[in-house]
């Protein structure tokens, strides 16, 4: 793509998988630019990187480098509604249009892919397994659907390895146009209903997944995959399983400890054990995460030197049990945990290595029509917390369904103390709770509140 069009046009560029394709389009010489409806960090950022972005639906503003269809590729997710102006200009003239999923598609072509799918778990685990596979001798690249802190960026570029590691997004059901050589499916629970309908049906578009894997290619499964998927698997495919703790595993870690701000446990593998890794990411799922980014690593060639220096050296995630304030005080956690295994997931963690503080939770709704799916299930994960507030749902690219606020979740949420509050007044909650231990949670903007609940806890120290 980047022989045939020297211009290269994204809308949505601001997106955590859009930016990543527009860093690589621009590492290749390509003219790059785009339009977003917010000025994100990730987008300041693209524009200190010389990517030029502009905020308004509005022609005029795109660059006359991108107006002729024969030299400009224009590239769109699928969260940008079609009546979207830009969008319609660029169909209706010719030039050639392709969502997010068929460019990251077309660039991992006559790769080794090694592609990550699950409705929880794909953008640790990614960015886990390119943390490995950066330290054997064939390196790898990888789009990362989060910013690695590792890399401080949601795009490594390794131009000479044959290897990329992608995050596969069941969402609109993108990750059917890749073809991995290796792939992983972390958990399969029912999301994104507003394009499957039911989960049965999403179910079969991760069949459909596996089915894009290469002949004789690898499949990792994570331990609670239903059989009704592993009964529709190819028979030419290698399967390996992975979890924690005796569970007739192929990698499994044993042994875990908790000690000093780290996970220390046993990684049990195929090939030989690897004794007492030290992994700094905490939580049962957390380890899980790192013991399937290891065998997708494994399987394509990483050795145990590999995977205990890429867990030992693995930093993170930014908003993945990303920890911004931990003090005698207060300790202040942010995750972008937004479906309810994800929650769950998160104050489990969360409880195990903070089992004596006690948990005020801010939780930013995504989407309507998620709210309105599992509001019951979100008032169940959330009701663990001692002190929950509630913000108004994010709407992204939805229209109001009526009827469905945040009062649905506030309403069937057992937690002991439960607020409605307005971002406009959350700092002002947050002073009256005087919390010992706060975390943030969703896919929203709430990552916007991060920096100012930092500042408000630390400037309460003392």
């Amino acid at each position: 793509m980047k022989n045939k069009y020297p211009n290269i046009y994204f809308i949505g560029i601001g997106g955590i998988g859009m930016s990543a394709i527009a860093r690589y389009f621009k590492a290749c010489g390509c003219n790059v630019a785009g339009y977003d409806r917010t000025r994100s960090e990730v987008c300041t950022n693209l524009e200190k990187e010389g990517i030029k972005v502009h905020y308004e639906d509005n022609l005029n503003f795109v660059g006359s480098y991108y107006k002729d269809p024969a030299t400009t590729l224009v590239v769109y997710t699928p969260a940008v509604p079609k009546e979207h102006s830009e969008l319609r200009f660029f169909i209706d003239n010719g030039f050639t249009v392709i969502k997010r999923a068929e460019a990251l598609g077309k660039l991992c072509e006559k790769k080794n892919c090694m592609a990550v799918a699950g409705t929880h778990g794909k953008t640790s685990i990614s960015t886990i397994t390119s943390c490995i596979m950066v330290r054997t001798k064939d390196k790898c690249s990888a789009f990362l659907g989060g910013i690695s802190k590792n890399f401080m960026s949601n795009l490594h570029l390794e131009p000479k390895s044959q290897n990329v590691v992608v995050e596969a997004d069941e969402f609109d059901r993108s990750f059917l146009q890749l073809s991995p050589s290796t792939a992983l499916i972390s958990h399969i629970e029912a999301d994104h209903l507003d394009i499957y309908g039911d989960y049965e049906t999403m179910e079969s578009a991760f069949v459909d997944f596996t089915n894009k894997i290469s002949r004789k290619g690898n499949l990792v499964l994570g331990p609670d995959i239903p059989q009704s998927v592993k009964s529709r698997l190819r028979s030419d495919i290698k399967v390996y399983t992975y979890g924690v703790g005796e569970g007739g595993f192929d990698f499994y870690a044993s042994g875990i400890s908790y000690g000093n701000g780290l996970c220390i446990f046993d990684l049990n593998t195929p090939f030989g054990k690897i004794p007492e890794i030290k992994f700094r990411i905490g939580g049962r799922h957390n380890i899980e995460n790192a013991v399937g980014a290891a065998a997708v690593s494994m399987i394509n060639g990483a050795t145990a030197e590999n995977v205990r220096e890429g867990l030992e050296n693995f930093f993170g995630v930014l908003r993945r049990f990303d920890i911004q304030l931990k003090s005698k005080k207060c300790v202040y956690i942010d995750d972008y945990a937004h479906h309810p295994g994800e929650i769950s997931a998160f104050l489990e963690a969360v409880r195990q290595i903070y089992p004596d503080k006690k948990i005020t939770a801010v939780f930013q709704p995504h989407l309507y029509s998620r709210t309105k799916d599992f509001y019951m299930d979100f008032a169940k994960s959330l009701s663990v917390c001692d002190n929950l507030i509630l913000l108004p749902i994010y709407p992204a690219r939805e229209l109001p369904i009526e009827g469905v606020t945040s009062s649905l979740i506030y309403d069937n949420c057992t937690a002991p103390n439960k607020y409605l509050c307005e971002k406009t007044e959350l700092i002002g909650m947050l002073e009256k709770l005087n919390p010992e231990l706060v975390l943030t949670m969703g896919a929203g903007d709430i990552d916007r509140l991060v920096k100012p609940i930092t500042d408000f806890l630390s400037g309460h120290e003392n």
